[in-house]
């Protein structure tokens, strides 16, 4: 396939130019200017339109795109752990088997609407462990997107449920290895719901197979003063312990990571994930984002995986906390993205350059000021959003094509989904 007359954009490190792909077997197989048509070859003229990388969230629980719209609990929730027990430990213990594939696959849906390619998932359904993700993976096939799998394994449930996670994780992780759109990393809650024993056995799953851990850490005080309360250790004391910190990790928030745990995350280069939206919604408090460092990237945490909107709420918020990291350090959460999935599957996501993977997305943005390498990064959070999206490619092939999903049918779902939420939500006012 010849892509002709783009106008590539890489927002980090800041790329806008004129010229044209060659994708061969998902594979970018040559960027220039006015390369010519080999035989019988597909050509698609994309003047005037933007080129860029696919989108990755770095974390999210697609689980939770059946919450939308749902009743409240019927007392108001308090604190974070309160907001935990009142609505979301009681939504993952209502899942089932159609409830877990329906909000993966109108979650998938949405993303690649969006131009999020990625999504790095960390999934939970206690009553519902075995073949959970095996059931995602479906969903974001069927969509054409590529995911990183977790289960989150706790002892919040006791031993049975516990264990369940662990196999579900090292089932998917050992089905997965030489996949180049799924792979799995080993799921955890957070420290404040795991013993030394399962920090261990976790520990055990992740040396068997080289792969990393996906957490939680610090996205509230409660997991700090649980843990240091419980074990007398801080969060990121604990995964050292257990050989659980390293740069395979992905920490999710660190809103309350001390400056000391902080060196930790930084010197065995484990990756940080901001969660802008998720942190004002639950009132934890604000992440210590210029401490974050260079391995950090951006996650919606349930939120729908539109990048855009993620990235501007996160921008704000940012600008208002007296913190900023400025345009440069919110462009580099979604560079850092592209590095995480990089890193994850071994190949190079984020650059429009040779050998590269052809993960798109194709926008019609008609910028009213020069758009050059130099502002790249201000035209993304000021002037771009996830409704100039207009087509999606993932590994060559197209997903999203003039607006319109390509491998599934988007109103039956949506249709269908909207059942299976209400059923969802019966079980769930059932639940004490």
């Amino acid at each position: 396939m010849l892509l002709k007359n783009a106008t590539l954009f890489q927002i980090s490190p800041a790329r806008v130019a004129s010229a044209d792909v060659r994708i061969v077997d998902g594979i970018i197989g040559k960027v220039g200017r006015n390369i010519s048509a080999a035989g019988v070859e597909e050509v698609l003229d994309l003047a005037g339109k933007i080129l860029m990388p696919g989108l990755v969230c770095a974390h999210t629980h697609l689980y939770s795109s059946l919450s939308r719209g749902m009743p409240g609990p019927k007392r108001a929730p308090r604190n974070f752990v309160e907001i935990l027990k009142g609505i979301w430990w009681k939504l993952d213990r209502a899942l089932d088997e159609e409830a877990i594939y329906y909000s993966a696959l109108a979650g998938a849906i949405e993303a690649a609407k969006y131009g999020t390619t990625t999504i790095i998932d960390h999934h939970a359904s206690p009553n519902c462990i075995g073949g959970s993700l095996h059931l995602i993976k479906k969903a974001l096939q069927e969509v054409g997107l590529r995911g990183v799998l977790c289960y989150e394994t706790t002892d919040r449930g006791g031993l049975g449920q516990r264990d369940d996670g662990l196999e579900e994780n090292e089932r998917f992780i050992a089905a997965n290895r030489k996949n180049q759109q799924f792979k799995g990393l080993v799921g955890a809650h957070a420290s404040f719901t795991l013993s030394e024993g399962t920090l261990a056995m976790l520990g055990t799953i992740m040396a068997k197979y080289g792969t990393g851990l996906h957490i939680h850490a610090a996205e509230d005080r409660a997991d700090v003063r649980s843990t240091r309360g419980k074990f007398k250790l801080g969060i990121t004391e604990r995964l050292l312990n257990h050989g659980l910190l390293g740069r395979r990790t992905i920490l999710a928030h660190g809103v309350h990571l001390a400056p000391d745990e902080l060196e930790d995350v930084k010197d065995v280069g484990a990756w940080l994930v901001h969660n802008p939206r998720s942190n004002m919604n639950n009132r934890v408090g604000y992440a210590p984002l210029r401490e974050f460092g260079l391995r950090c990237a951006l996650g919606t945490d349930g939120f729908p995986a539109d990048m855009f909107e993620e990235a501007k709420i996160g921008f704000f918020r940012n600008a208002e906390s007296g913190q900023t990291v400025g345009v440069a350090g919110l462009a580099g959460l979604l560079h850092g993205g592209h590095l995480l999935a990089s890193e994850l599957f071994g190949r190079e996501f984020g650059a429009v350059t040779r050998e590269s993977v052809a993960d798109f997305v194709v926008m019609d943005y008609r910028p009213p000021t020069p758009l050059t390498s130099l502002n790249a990064a201000g035209h993304f959070l000021f002037g771009m959003n996830s409704s100039m999206v207009e087509s999606v490619m993932v590994e060559g092939k197209w997903v999203v094509r003039d607006r319109r999903l390509i491998g599934v049918d988007e109103e039956r779902t949506m249709q269908e989904a909207r059942k299976v939420a209400a059923r969802l939500w019966k079980r769930m006012e059932k639940l004490h």
